[in-house]
Parts: structure tokens; C-alpha cells; sequence
């Protein structure tokens, strides 16, 4: 009898689902008579992939009973050192307490058990129950999941609250065919999205009060930082580590040699080969995404800065030095989030004459887009450079598809013809 596997069935059969916000996301069951398939839930810590489960757990009572579904997570703190062992022991608990095996099976942050997949494969192979699991490593993601279960998954991910789910857990709307006419209207639509630039989408900052919400994003750097970074990948330089994201939030350029004489200045020891490491462990946990210069040329991929985006603004914000005022790369970085979703090649475009572009869209071999992002676009010198920098773009790579985002609503703009102004709320409504 495992007694810790017992005692959190006992729990889990009381006990009472929280009450849920409704998500654009929803988990949906997949499963077939032909395809029997887990389904894979990841994305980075506390984005809400639990409460999509509790979401498709709730339907699946109406028409099936407590004992035919089991919810477990693995990072429960009475679970020390999970190994497969206590997967293997799992169904024969679920029968013995319920006399029956279960229909089916959510298993929350498994990535935490050793050799979870190979559990996951045979019962995939043996038994008819349907299988949901969630992780916050790329471990789990398609591009990375272990070998015996390819072919076999299905893959959902969960971002950060898009603005419109947003609005819908603090309880506003915004009337956009009344804003073009209405100054109240139009200074409630930048005040939201300030604060939604400002705090990020994280579920349960989103519902904080305004005085509580740096202090608990603060607390989840900690905890990625700690369990999925130092814990997970055993380092012991943790001050270079920390730092190192500090740096990349506070630069929006970066390349591995100023990282690490900037960090060797501090007096910090660190080489560029752990720098490195640190960067692809940050990449794992979903903090970090980067982005590099489009050039045919490899080389030069490597040599010049990268740039670095991060899964919530709101990190931006709590952990920056002074940075947060930068309402600009807060923006960019919400859009990055949605275009680099959409599609699976992005870059950014510079060249010594310094012609910037944002986001560079590749598809079959061919550029397809080029977006820029602009917070204010009514500077006339800010209009000038990014709309002088598309046309300039757009002709070399022989792409039409040139994209201004801008943040503000009015589309009153003397933009050239060629360029399509897309206002942020236009933006949004396409997800």
C-alpha cells in the first residue's frame, strides 16, 4: 500500500473545485476509437493550466461520477522524490480505494516523476483510460518530448491572459465603436492596457490589487529560478544565474560575451559556455525566448546581439531598474508573444544604416511579414523611422506584407499605402 498515494486520493475525492474564470482556451477531448493519445498541457508556471483541467474535470462530472476521474500533482510537497514507482503503484491504489480503474487521469506537473514517460506509453498501450498531463518544462513540448511518445500526444499550450481574457477577469468591456467618438472611452481602453502592459497576464496577479501584484511576481521569479532552473539542473553559481536575468530584462539586446564580461565586472565568475547553458535552461522553463537578426549568413546569426522577450510583461516590471517606464519594449514584447505563437520562424531585421524592423516572418523558405510594433506613433520623428525602415525592409526582401501595430486607437495617421496600420485592439480580436 503506498500510504502518500492513498491519503491524496482520500483528499481528491472531497474535494470541492474552485470556481473558474472561463479562458478563450479551452481542453477539449480528443481521444478516438482509433487514436489513443495523451494530452499534453505545458506552458510556463502559473499561467492556469491546473485550472483548465479543474475546468474540463467539472463538465466531466456532470455525466461521470468522482470515482471515474483522479487528479493528481506532482508537486504536491508530501510527494518527495517521486520515481516511477509511485506511477507503477497508481491505478492498483485507484482500484483498491475505488474498485475500479478510473476513466481518466489528470496528472499535474509530472515532469517531476523519473521516467514518467515510459509509464505514460504502456498505459497508453494497455488501458482504456484517457490521459491529460501538464508541465512548465519545454521538456514536455513537442519540439522536446521523450521518444516513446512521439506520435502519441497531443499538445496544448497555455500563454499568459491574452487583453481580452484580461477584461474578462477584471470584469470591464471596452466599447470600441464608441471610442473613436468618446474621450472617456478612449482613456479607459490606454489606461487598461497600461496596467495590462505593466503587470502581464498572470492569472492571479491579474486579480490582485495593484499593491500586491510586484511582490507576488516577484515570488514566482523565485520559484522558476529555483525549482526549475537551480534545482532542476543542479547549479551552483546561483548569483551569476540570477543575474544574468536581471541583465537580459534590463537590456533589450544581448549578446553571451557582454553578458559575461558585464557579470566578470560585478566580480562574479562565470565562462561563456555556462552563460550559455543558463540561457537554454531559462529557454526550458518558458521564462526566455529569443529572437535573432535575419541574415542568410549563419555566422553572423551568431555574432550579432540577440533580442529577448519574456512570457509576461509584468517580470519586466517587478524585477527592472527603472525599466517599467519603457511602455515601448512592454508592447513589443506582447506582441512578440502572439506572433511568435502564430508562426514558427521569426527574426528581427537591422542593417548598417540602421533600418530596423521588429518581426520578420519566414514561411517555406519566403519572408511573409514584416511587423512593427510603435506604443506612440505620434511623434513624427517615431512615425518617420519605423514607416522609413518597413518601406526600406519590404523592398530588399521583396515582401508586401508590411504591418504597423501601434498601441493607440485612432487610425488618423499619414502612412504610406503600402504599410497596413493595425491599432492594438484589432490585434487582439484576431486571437
Amino acid at each position: 500500500m503506498n500510504e502518500i498515494l492513498r491519503t491524496l486520493l482520500y483528499e481528491w475525492k472531497d474535494k470541492k473545485l474552485p470556481k473558474l474564470i472561463q479562458r478563450d482556451i479551452i481542453l477539449e477531448q480528443k481521444q478516438t476509437p482509433y487514436i489513443h493519445n495523451a494530452t499534453v498541457i505545458t506552458g510556463f508556471r502559473r499561467v492556469g493550466k491546473t485550472y483548465l483541467m479543474y475546468d474540463l474535470i467539472k463538465r466531466l462530472l456532470k455525466t461521470n461520477s468522482r470515482e471515474d476521474i483522479v487528479y493528481i500533482n506532482f508537486e504536491d510537497e508530501r510527494i518527495i522524490n517521486p520515481s516511477v514507482t509511485l506511477l507503477t503503484d497508481l491505478i492498483p491504489e485507484i482500484q483498491s480505494l475505488f474498485g475500479k480503474k478510473p476513466k481518466y487521469l489528470f496528472l499535474d506537473e509530472i515532469q517531476n516523476v523519473s521516467n514518467w514517460s515510459k509509464w505514460v506509453r504502456r498505459i497508453l498501450d494497455n488501458e482504456d483510460i484517457q490521459i491529460y498531463i501538464s508541465g512548465s518544462t519545454s521538456k514536455m513540448s513537442s519540439h522536446e518530448i521523450p521518444t516513446e511518445l512521439r506520435g502519441r500526444f497531443w499538445e496544448i499550450k497555455v500563454k499568459t491572459l491574452s487583453f481580452h481574457e484580461y477584461l474578462t477577469f477584471i470584469r470591464e468591456e471596452i466599447d470600441f465603436q464608441k471610442t473613436p467618438f468618446s474621450k472617456e472611452e478612449t482613456a479607459k481602453f490606454q489606461y487598461l492596457l497600461d496596467d495590462y502592459l505593466r503587470y502581464g497576464g498572470l492569472p492571479d496577479v491579474v486579480l490582485l490589487p495593484v499593491e500586491k501584484k510586484l511582490e507576488l511576481l516577484q515570488s514566482y521569479f523565485q520559484t522558476v529560478v529555483q525549482r526549475d532552473m537551480i534545482e532542476h539542473y543542479n547549479i551552483e553559481n546561483h548569483i551569476a544565474l540570477r543575474t544574468m536575468l536581471k541583465l537580459l530584462i534590463n537590456s533589450p539586446y544581448f549578446t553571451i560575451s557582454k553578458l559575461q564580461n558585464i557579470i566578470k565586472s560585478m566580480g562574479i565568475p562565470v565562462g561563456k559556455t555556462t552563460i550559455d547553458n543558463y540561457l537554454s535552461y531559462a529557454r526550458s522553463s518558458y521564462f526566455l525566448q529569443e529572437l535573432s537578426i535575419f541574415t542568410p549568413v549563419i555566422t553572423n546569426q551568431i555574432q550579432y546581439p540577440r533580442k529577448s522577450f519574456f512570457v509576461d510583461t509584468g517580470f519586466m516590471t517587478a524585477l527592472s531598474t527603472g525599466f517599467s517606464k519603457n511602455s515601448g519594449r512592454l508592447f513589443e514584447n506582447v506582441i512578440y508573444q502572439k506572433i511568435s505563437s502564430e508562426n514558427d520562424i521569426v527574426y528581427y531585421y537591422k542593417d548598417d544604416n540602421d533600418y530596423e524592423v521588429d518581426f520578420i516572418t519566414i514561411n517555406g523558405g519566403s519572408v511573409t511579414g514584416l511587423y512593427q510594433t510603435s506604443y506612440d506613433i505620434e511623434s513624427e520623428i517615431t512615425k518617420t523611422r519605423e514607416v522609413r525602415s518597413l518601406l526600406f525592409a519590404g523592398k530588399k526582401l521583396q515582401c508586401k506584407n508590411l504591418v504597423l501595430i501601434t498601441a493607440g486607437l485612432s487610425q488618423a495617421f499619414d502612412i504610406p499605402k503600402e504599410i497596413q496600420v493595425v491599432p492594438f485592439f484589432d490585434f487582439w480580436k484576431k486571437e
